[in-house]
């Protein structure tokens, strides 16, 4: 696990990046629960970047709030780069946030399947000007560790778009 110390310092590196573009920051969440937002705005000072956050768990949810099309997530799942790209891509555009991190994948004990297995989650990363980014990781631990990992893995990826 990351250290409170080493997740400050992750925080305040966003912010100041953020701060310095003039950029804000929205998220698409599901498996996470809202903990990526909850960990921004944790920070003071964040209502200068953080725009919003949406806990998209279900299909519905992910489909309404976030205009993922049903044949995506009928297609792959809602635990897919597809999904993933939806889920960040729609939250930027019904956000207008310059940058946006989505979250979606099977935190268990239960759920997995041999091609998807528990600690398996999606990120994408969108942001104004250039392509979207994904990424699968596959974690390990019980839920909350596979949850907090997905967290800091979020976060992570906005630190790295914000240079890129």
């Amino acid at each position: 696990m990351m250290a409170n110390e080493d997740l400050s310092a992750l925080l305040e590196a966003l912010s100041a990046a953020l701060c310095e573009r003039g950029w804000t920051v929205t998220t698409a969440e599901s498996c996470t629960g809202g903990w990526v937002a909850k960990l921004c705005t944790d920070r003071a000072g964040s209502s200068n970047w953080f725009e919003r956050g949406y806990v998209t768990y279900s299909n519905a949810a992910k489909m309404e709030m976030l205009a993922v099309d049903p044949g995506t997530l009928q297609r792959w799942g809602a635990v897919s780069e597809a999904v993933a790209r939806e889920m960040a891509e729609g939250a930027m555009r019904s956000s207008g946030a310059s940058l946006a991190v989505a979250v979606t994948g099977i935190a268990g004990p239960e759920g997995g399947t041999p091609d998807k297995p528990v600690g398996t989650v999606w990120f994408a990363w969108a942001c104004d000007d250039r392509p979207t980014i994904s990424v699968s990781k596959c974690f390990s631990g019980d839920r909350e560790a596979v949850r907090w990992q997905s967290a800091v893995t979020a976060l992570e990826g906005l630190l790295q778009a914000t240079t890129a």
